[in-house]
């Protein structure tokens, strides 16, 4: 089957063929007809299988153009960098529309957003926290929202998202249809989506948790911190496959840890990316890592979904992730669009029952390997194992803090937001379309004959 197949307009069928996409994916071809029929959708695929086009084609098929300046979409994210990614997408794929699209996310400042709704919009994407504060401040209506859409529903239940998901379900009108997309489908997941409707149809691209065939994974066991060290940068030195390498740390305080020890060796070529970072940093680290700046980028669980770069060769695991589901979304960096990946773990003695975990939720092993005799392995521990809560008192190659000082509001000229205008005075700038017949000029008064 094809694009060609499916039900789609002109418009779509022009966007997918500037990006070179003519064949569905498995997630894409199962879930659109069910879409396209109004029914509630639960769609389980593994990383990189094509998810997002799975519920933006048919939900675009479905919109249709008003002059409400309401959405009528609505696809809520648990991160920023997902909010991001989804956007761009969808700009993609509207390229031959006149579709509105806004992205909101917190760590930014709430009027750019706020402006950005009022000018009116068709499809809102957005994280739990940001879509609250707006619909709070009477800036978002979603009395006109005809699909929800929930991406990595269960990441956003593991973030604590579940009271804003239930606030958010408040404000929306009661007929609307449900689209639920995620890798991994959890019993406490199903749970939350009971909630949402009763009446879904589960479609599984492939079993939930299997691995990724595309993806070669091994193992190195390593006692602690400082022999993983040693041991990665052994790796990325003798290996020159390895051209672009997601590393993930289990926090944010041991990629600070491990960025410190790998920033003198690889110098530029190492970037940093984790929840405490600024947003526009996390943006310049994934573009830095996109386009080849970065030949490693240092990150965390947190972040993982929201990274969606083409060729990632080599995604390593330094900690092992502590549930098996996050062991697939990590994987999942690689592997994409039919390539190959590769995705290397360390596994510490107290890791040992996560690997278990995650052996047998892809129901196979992952394979050993021998620790290179170059490799030093050491038994000293650093401070953050010795005592996680452990504070470092020599902190220069952070970021300094900025001072704090007294809050005062803007001056009326000073708190202007610029924003998009909207697409009739772009158009009324673009083609001088005269005024109407019977308008009176501005600014100029009629004299009496």
């Amino acid at each position: 089957m094809t694009f060609a197949d499916l039900n789609l307009n002109n418009a779509l069928h022009n966007a997918l063929t500037d990006q070179g996409i003519t064949v569905p994916t498995a997630i894409q071809e199962k879930s659109f007809a069910p879409i396209m029929a109004g029914r509630d959708v639960i769609g389980i695929a593994q990383t990189g299988t094509g998810k997002t086009f799975a519920y933006l084609l048919p939900a675009l098929r479905l919109w249709q153009f008003t002059k409400s300046p309401y959405p009528q979409i609505l696809i809520i994210v648990p991160t920023r960098e997902l909010v991001i990614q989804v956007v761009k997408e969808l700009e993609k794929l509207t390229t031959y529309m006149t579709v509105e699209i806004v992205g909101v996310y917190g760590g930014t400042n709430i009027k750019t957003h706020k402006a950005e709704v009022e000018v009116g919009v068709d499809v809102i994407v957005g994280t739990p926290g940001r879509l609250v504060d707006l619909l709070k401040d009477g800036v978002l209506k979603l009395k006109q929202v005809k699909r929800l859409i929930l991406d990595e529903v269960d990441e956003m239940l593991d973030l604590g998202f579940r009271s804003q998901l239930n606030d958010i379900v408040d404000f929306l009108p009661k007929k609307r249809q449900h689209l639920f997309f995620s890798a991994t489908m959890v019993p406490e997941v199903m749970a939350t989506i009971d909630q949402f409707t009763d009446y879904y149809e589960v479609i599984e691209a492939a079993p939930s948790g299997a691995p990724l065939e595309n993806i070669d994974q091994y193992a190195y066991e390593a006692p602690n911190f400082n022999s993983k060290a040693n041991l990665l940068e052994a790796l990325l030195k003798q290996d020159d496959t390895m051209q672009k390498v997601l590393v993930f740390c289990a926090t944010r305080r041991l990629s600070d840890a491990l960025y410190e020890r790998m920033e003198p060796v690889f110098g530029e070529a190492v970037g940093i990316i984790h929840s405490s970072k600024s947003q526009n940093y996390r943006i310049n680290s994934i573009n830095s890592f996109a386009d080849g700046t970065f030949r490693i980028l240092i990150a965390t669980d947190l972040v993982a979904r929201g990274i969606d770069v083409s060729e990632v060769t080599h995604v390593f695991n330094f900690d092992l992730s502590d549930t098996a589901e996050k062991h697939m979304h990590r994987i999942g960096r690689t592997g994409r669009a039919e390539r190959k990946g590769v995705a290397i773990s360390f596994v510490s003695p107290a890791e040992e029952e996560y690997r278990n975990q995650i052996e047998e939720l892809m129901d196979m092993k992952i394979d050993p390997r021998a620790i290179p005799e170059e490799v030093e392995f050491s038994e000293e521990l650093i401070d953050l194992e010795r005592d996680p809560a452990y504070v470092e008192e020599e902190v220069s190659w952070l970021r300094p803090q900025r001072e704090q000082r007294a809050f005062h509001e803007k001056s009326v000229k000073n708190s202007k937001v610029n924003v998009r205008k909207g697409r009739r005075v772009t158009m009324m700038a673009k083609y001088k379309k005269p005024q109407t017949r019977g308008m009176k000029p501005r600014g100029k008064k009629n004299k009496k004959k």
